[in-house]
C-alpha cells in the first residue's frame, strides 16, 4: 500500500454508510480501552441507536475512502456559533498514515466558525493531534462552561473531558 499514490476521496457520508462509519467508530474506539473511565467505555463503544442519535443530532459525518473503502472518519456539528469535531477515527490498520489530518485540514477549510473539539483528558495521543494542528487546550475553568455549552455529555464524563479550541476561547463569548 502507497498512501501517497492511492487516489483519495474525501465525501459525506450517506445513510449507506451507515454500517461502515459505524464499524470504524467501533473498531478504532477499541484503542481507548484502559484510558477512559470503566463507566464510559460500553461494548460496543457507540451503540447503533446512539449513533442514529447522533445523526439525529446533527453530526454530519466526512469519510476518507480509498478505492471505494472507507478508511477514516470525522464527524461535524454546527452548535450555535462554532462547529464541533465529533466523533474522529481512522481504522486501526491504517492509522498513522496521515488520514486523520486528511479529514481535519479539509473539514476545517469548509468553516469560517471556530472549532471546539471535545476529548477525553487521558486521550494524549488525540489531544497532541488537535494541537499539532493549531487547536489549543482551554484553561481548566471553562471546559465544563463549553461542554454545557455545546455538548450534551452527562457530569461524569465533563470531568474526564478537555476541549480544544483552535481560535482564543475569548471570541466565543462565555
Amino acid at each position: 500500500m502507497n498512501i501517497a499514490r492511492d487516489p483519495v476521496v474525501y465525501r459525506q457520508c450517506l445513510d449507506g454508510d451507515f454500517d461502515s462509519v459505524y464499524f470504524i467508530i467501533n473498531e478504532a474506539a477499541n484503542a481507548h480501552r484502559g484510558l477512559i473511565p470503566r463507566e464510559h467505555l460500553t461494548e460496543p463503544y457507540m451503540s447503533r441507536q446512539e449513533f442514529r442519535s447522533e445523526i439525529v443530532a446533527g453530526v454530519e459525518f466526512w469519510g476518507y475512502e480509498v478505492h471505494g473503502a472507507l478508511r477514516g472518519v470525522m464527524g461535524i456539528q454546527r452548535s450555535q456559533d462554532v462547529v464541533l469535531i465529533r466523533h474522529a477515527y481512522t481504522r486501526s490498520e491504517f492509522q498513522g498514515l496521515g488520514i486523520g489530518s486528511g479529514l481535519l485540514n479539509y473539514l476545517l477549510a469548509k468553516t469560517q466558525r471556530p472549532v471546539l473539539v471535545g476529548t477525553w483528558a487521558a486521550l494524549t495521543r488525540s489531544i497532541s493531534f488537535y494541537e499539532r494542528h493549531g487547536f489549543s487546550l482551554v484553561d481548566e475553568s471553562l471546559i465544563k462552561p463549553l461542554l454545557q455549552k455545546y455538548w450534551q455529555v452527562p457530569d461524569s464524563q465533563m470531568d474526564s473531558s478537555v476541549v480544544l479550541a483552535n481560535v482564543p476561547v475569548e471570541k466565543l463569548g462565555l
